[in-house]
């Protein structure tokens, strides 16, 4: 419990309405959890406009309202509170509320199209080999040292995100690493947190369904290093297009790793194939189990992070030498009779879906097929869908386009979409099952000794968001069980 003017310490208050000293038990920005003695904010959603709930707060029992219009009816014995953006306020709000957890920890993120998941999983992963108690705020899962805590979004809201924060510190946790989603930086719920650093790893069309344009995108991302302290580190990838652009304003200390031009930590892909890489990393030779040139990338930023959090470069890559991937980032089992090699991706974006076929295609000897499973998620960005099947169809030998989250859309008009990036040369080579699981069998069943199958899209996931309805499904699982079924 605090005071409402030590919440708010911080933040412009335009206008005030009623005792600022009024006590506060929690904070809310979902009218839905409101009880007594709760400060709850009013944000304008792309949705949805908490304004409009503000009576409802009231009624549940809000002691205090903070919002960006004052309601025409204020009632007696409520506080309430006028800033000029209620998401950002909240942010700070959250940060003062749990006693700015941020700030007692060394807290890094991780932002960019592709590669958050599996950069921040192995920052976690490294420091806890290298002896710390270390927290996880990513996609797949939320960890407090080895507690887990089920993730919902890539970035949670300000308030679950600070008292995550402030668990992790309970549990001793020296060091956090987090995803920074493009939606959560503009949405403002890393507000008010203190970062230690912030890395970037590349940016590709995506999310342009809640951006609106590629530049918006961009500028989302870029928002994140603007925002960075003096005392904090940037660390960006100079071989992407955009990497210099993300740090060109920010007031940090600007790093930069790269696998082809000169930088502060220089890789050098030395030998990829099913077996691993070997790097040259700022001069050191190391093996890793991880496979191909994105993973490449995502071990530079890894190592970067480290040793800009002040690690020994020989353990650190001593430790790197046995980091996995996160789960469904090329997760792959082979089958023991016919070494079918079954891949599951997350690949959901264009860019995604050219770097694992790349990564196979760099590393298969020549005889092999590559049969391709692929999707596209509905309610999302509509331009990415034919040149999600272009891609799979000039990079694989077979492709099956089939059904990903068609969420509230009909996944029949989601393949008439894609099957408009195939052009009549490739026509031949594809197929269209609706039906994921059956699309996953057949494709199996297509696959000769030694071939290859990557289902991609939905890695990690153990759901199908079909007209809003989770349906328990599990690409990995189903691949497994298909192939070992063909090996009998």
């Amino acid at each position: 419990m605090k005071p409402l003017k030590d919440i708010l310490k911080g933040i412009t208050l335009q206008e005030t309405v009623g005792d600022l000293a009024v006590a506060v038990q929690q904070l809310s920005l979902d009218s839905r959890e409101v009880a007594a003695g709760t400060a709850f904010f009013a944000l304008r959603g792309t949705a949805v406009d908490g304004h409009t709930f503000i009576t409802k707060a009231v009624a549940l029992g809000a002691s205090a309202i903070v919002c960006e219009e004052m309601p025409t009816e204020l009632k007696a014995g409520v506080t309430y509170v006028k800033v000029a953006n209620s998401s950002v306020s909240l942010g700070y709000a959250a940060t003062n509320f749990y006693d700015n957890p941020s700030s007692k920890l060394k807290l890094v993120a991780v932002t960019g199209t592709n590669g958050k998941t599996s950069t921040v999983t192995m920052c976690y992963e490294l420091f806890r080999t290298l002896g710390y108690k270390v927290g996880l705020l990513s996609t797949v899962r939320n960890l407090i040292d080895q507690v887990e805590v089920p993730a919902t979004h890539t970035t949670p809201n300000a308030i679950a995100l600070n008292a995550l924060l402030s668990e992790m510190v309970d549990a001793g946790c020296a060091f956090a690493f987090m995803e920074a989603s493009s939606h959560a930086i503009v949405q403002h719920r890393t507000s008010g947190l203190q970062f230690t650093g912030a890395a970037f790893t590349n940016i590709t069309h995506d999310h342009l369904d809640y951006h609106g344009t590629f530049d918006n995108y961009i500028a989302a991302k870029k928002q994140l290093f603007d925002e960075l302290p003096k005392s904090a580190f940037a660390l960006t990838n100079i071989d992407e297009k955009r990497g210099r652009v993300m740090v060109q304003n920010t007031n940090a200390s600007i790093k930069t790793y790269s696998l082809s031009r000169i930088a502060d930590f220089k890789g050098r892909i030395v030998e990829n194939s099913f077996d691993g890489l070997i790097l040259d990393v700022d001069g050191v030779e190391m093996h890793t189990r991880l496979i191909g040139e994105f993973n490449a990338y995502n071990l530079m930023t890894v190592y970067g992070i480290a040793m800009l959090l002040g690690g020994d470069k020989l353990e650190v890559l001593s430790a790197i030498s046995n980091l996995a991937s996160a789960e469904g980032r090329f997760d792959y089992v082979v089958s023991l009779k016919q070494k079918i090699v079954g891949i599951v991706d997350y690949a959901h974006t264009p860019d995604a879906l050219k770097k694992v076929l790349s990564t196979i295609q760099a590393i298969r000897t020549g005889n092999e097929q590559v049969i391709t499973v692929v999707g596209c998620g509905g309610n999302r960005d509509r331009e990415k869908r034919p040149v999600m099947a272009r891609i799979a169809c000039e990079l694989s030998s077979r492709v099956i386009l089939t059904s990903d989250n068609p969420r509230n859309e009909d996944p029949a008009e989601i393949l008439r979409e894609m099957q408009a990036g195939v052009t009549p040369v490739f026509a031949n080579r594809v197929l269209t099952i609706q039906d994921r699981k059956e699309a996953i069998r057949t494709a199996c069943a297509l696959a000769q000794p030694t071939d290859i199958v990557l289902v991609a899209g939905k890695g990690h996931e153990k759901y199908q968001d079909v007209a809003g309805v989770k349906h328990p499904f599990d690409d990995k699982r189903i691949l497994a069980e298909t192939l070992k079924e063909l090996d009998k």
